[in-house]
């Protein structure tokens, strides 16, 4: 199984205690910031506050899903996605719609892989990119991967720019 590409960002924290406690140190992050504040970035050329609210709504929306397709179809292959069409589609939504997605659909999740059991974890699809991966492969990503963001997200208002 290829390696974890958030896996650095992970540690050796338990995935479902990361996703458990992050979506509240991104929403007091978000409380610190103004609607100008949302538009600041972390680096040149690099997505705002407000997109990465918007991108972790979404990839909290598409990598679950495939959580739940690899538990409902047998021989499940999960469909690749470009992030940066993604967020071309829904560039306007306001960062606030967007952490209340995030936070709504994380409770939901939450639920969802707090109920599997160790052989519903150990469920593997098929991925064109990353090859055969398991549910539990799939847990630690999305934990690590909105750890990747939250640092951002901090380095936004660390970084001075906050109104």
């Amino acid at each position: 199984m290829v390696a974890n590409p958030y896996a650095a960002d992970l540690g050796e924290r338990d995935a479902l205690e990361a996703m458990s406690d992050t979506p509240g140190r991104i929403r007091s992050i978000v409380a610190k910031m103004s609607a100008a504040d949302h538009e600041r970035s972390y680096a040149p050329g690099k997505w705002t506050a407000r997109q990465l609210l918007i991108h972790l709504a979404q990839t909290e929306l598409g990598l679950t899903s495939r959580a739940r397709m690899a538990l409902s179809q047998e021989g499940y292959v999960a469909q690749p996605f470009d992030q940066d069409r993604w967020m071309a589609n829904e560039s306007g939504m306001d960062a606030h719609t967007a952490l209340a997605a995030y936070v709504a659909l994380r409770q939901m999740n939450l639920q969802f892989f707090g109920g599997l059991s160790g052989a519903d974890r150990a469920v593997s699809f098929q991925h064109p990119e990353y090859g055969e991966l398991t549910i539990e492969w799939l847990m630690n990503q999305i934990a690590g991967h909105e750890l990747h963001h939250l640092r951002q997200l901090e380095s936004i208002v660390g970084s001075g720019a906050i109104s």
